[in-house]
Parts: structure tokens; sequence; C-alpha cells
């Protein structure tokens, strides 16, 4: 197995920067999610760390090796592309073992004698079989690409790169072309293959539902930089500024501007159309760093908005509660997305479905202000 170590890593096209400059150490066995939204530039690392983009600066180190000059046959890496790229002229095990029987090593003999094959055909069907064995292939290895559902022809690529054993995985949206039902299915087989083969590996994806339920640390990017790398629920309990608050969580966190100010002996945020009481711990950081008086972004997640009438988890207090209009309602079964509407600001707000709310009614909602977050309005990082 083997460490990944990205050391100022920079990609440049043409007057573009597509990557600025980014640090990630990737450990051993370790499950890495690259995640962000189109155009943030973790593609591009991803093909970097495979050598088919070239870095324009910094270094790339798999195993304490700098393999910036190294072509992508010798980095001792397997990729799985968005696309399954299978041949369709070739068997499943044609597809999974066409790599190892290319694959050559020179014999010392002269010319055309002087390559030698690095497996023989014994090891490469032991290998083709075991990964078909791991992947639940083995009753499909005599079909073509053609006879294949979506989910099998993605466990074909996967079992193409698993046969290889190589030091890293790199894997580029691999569940982006199944349909919802698969794409959860496909995952959980992942982070089961991944648990049984303790292969590094590196994820690319721009759904953070994936890369929430699948990394064990996650980079979020935006912009070509590395915004925050932590632990899933790091990540969203305590998100370093205003855009990962936003990218992490489904739905995203309700952000809106308050003026921060003293009332009454207590720190309050205030909307406008209403404010919202800060705990003691929290009006102490505002206080500490003098921002009581000054304008910043208070963020609530959806699920953290209760129903007063049917909840049980917070207590409802002059602090936390506020009157709300119900502008639409999505029952998704156990609860309901409801969106709400006071003044000029609209938020959305995840609610049990015992709540009898309908639309057009007028409710009073509870926050669990331990679950807020406040940013900085000019430099949008995390206050608390």
């Amino acid at each position: 197995m083997a460490r990944v170590v990205l050391k100022d890593l920079t990609k440049t096209f043409n007057k573009v920067t597509a990557v600025k400059g980014i640090n990630l150490e990737i450990r051993d066995k370790e499950f890495m999610v690259l995640v962000g939204p189109s155009g943030c530039g973790k593609t591009t690392a991803l093909r970097m760390i495979a050598g088919l983009e070239e870095a324009s600066g910094g270094e790339i180190l798999i195993d304490e090796r700098v393999v910036n000059d190294v072509s992508p046959k010798d980095r001792d890496i397997a990729m799985v592309f968005q696309n399954y790229a299978l041949y369709p002229h070739m068997s499943v095990y044609d597809n999974m073992s066409f790599g190892l029987r290319l694959k050559r090593e020179p014999s010392g003999k002269p010319w055309p004698m002087n390559l030698k094959r690095t497996y023989t055909k014994e090891e490469i069907d032991r290998r083709v079989q075991q990964a078909g064995e791991i992947l639940g292939l083995k009753a499909l290895l005599q079909r073509k690409p053609k006879e294949l559902s979506g989910g099998q022809r993605q466990r074909v690529a996967l079992g193409r790169a698993i046969v290889r054993d190589p030091k890293v995985f790199l894997m580029d949206e691999p569940l982006s072309n199944l349909d919802a039902k698969l794409r959860v299915q496909t995952r959980a087989e992942l982070i089961k293959l991944h648990r049984r083969l303790g292969i590094t590996t590196v994820y690319v994806t721009h759904d953070q539902i994936e890369a929430m339920t699948m990394g064990d640390r996650i980079a979020v990017m935006s912009n070509g930089l590395i915004q925050q790398c932590d632990k899933p629920l790091t990540l969203y309990n305590h998100p370093t500024n205003l855009f990962v608050a936003t990218f992490i969580g489904s739905p995203a966190m309700n952000c809106f501007p308050v003026a921060v100010k003293e009332q009454g002996g207590n720190v309050v945020a205030d909307a406008g159309v209403f404010a919202v009481q800060l705990t003691d711990a929290q009006a102490k950081q505002m206080r500490a760093g003098g921002y009581v008086g000054k304008s910043c972004i208070f963020g609530i997640r959806p699920e953290h908005i209760y129903d007063q009438r049917i909840s049980t988890l917070v207590q409802a207090g002059a602090g936390n509660t506020f009157s709300v209009d119900v502008d639409v309602i999505e029952p998704l079964g156990s609860n309901a997305e409801m969106h709400l509407k006071t003044g000029d600001i609209t938020m959305v707000a995840t609610i049990d479905s015992a709540s009898p709310a309908k639309v057009g009614d007028r409710i009073d909602v509870v926050i669990d202000m331990e679950k807020s977050h406040l940013f900085d309005k000019e430099t949008e990082q995390a206050l608390y």
C-alpha cells in the first residue's frame, strides 16, 4: 500500500489556473474523497496524480517517491473512469485480464525477444478469478459488455483495476452513470471492497452525499483550492467557512445576514424580521472577537428547525422561537421539507411528518441554537 502526498500542486491551462498550489496528505489505506462543484479542480488534481496531466508546479509523491516525471504505467496506480471504457468485442474475462496480458518486462535478450510477459497465464487467471469472486462476477466472465447491466459493467471496470493489485486506486466519478437505486447499492459495495482490500483510494465526486457516506476524510475543493479537509462529521458540524457549510449537507444550510448586538445583557443575532439569542458560550466568543455591533451571516441547518407544536428535542423560548409562513411542503415519508418565509427571508426546514402544518399556515418554529453557525460577512470564515 502507499501514502500519496501533494506538495504545492499547481496546474495552469494557458492563462487559467485550475489547481492553485494545493497541499494534501492521503494516508496509507485511506479512502480520501475530493468533492466540489464542477470546475473546482478535483478531476484535474486526480489526473495529475495518475500522470494523465503534467503538473505545472509542485510535487506528487506516491509511496515516498516523487513521480512527477514518471509515466502513468510506472506509477503503480489503477484508475476507474466515469465511463466504463470496456472493449465491446471482448468478454468480461478478457477485459479484466487485458492489462495484465499486455504488461512486459526486459528479458535481457536481443530484439525482438527483448521483452517477456510480466505475468504467467496461471497468475493472470488466478487474479481474474479472485477479482470475479470479490465482485460477484464469476458467473459473468464469458459475457460481453452488451449483455451486462450498468452496475455489472461498472464492477467489471473495478475488476480491471483490482487485478493489477496497485498501490493506489484513483476513481473519477465512477457511479455517476448509474440510476439512483443502483448508485446506493454500488456505493455500499465500494465501501466493503475498500475495507476488504485496504488499498489507498482517491475518489472524485461532485455528489456530497457520496462523499459523506464513503470517505474516511473529505477534501472540499472550490476555485482550485482545498477549503477544508477533515472527517465527514467534522465538516458537517464544524465547517471552516461559508462555502463548506452550504456545500456539505442536503438540503443546504440556511444562511441570512444578521446584525450581532447586545440586548438586555444577552447577545442576539437580529435578522430584522426576527432575532435569536446566542448561547452563553457563543456570546462569549462574539464579545472576545469584537463582533458585537457588526454584520455577520447566520447559518442553521434545515434539520435543526422544529415545529414548536411537536418539538421535544429543543426547549422553546423567547430567544429561539419565531413565526413563519408555510410556503411549500414536500412530503418525504417520515419527514417533510417545508419552505418557510418570514418577511424577505426564506428558509427550508426538515420537519417531522407528524406536524399538522399546511401550506398557507403561520406557525411558530424553534431553532436549536447549539447547532447554529455564524460567519464573518467579509471573509466568510466561521466564527463559531
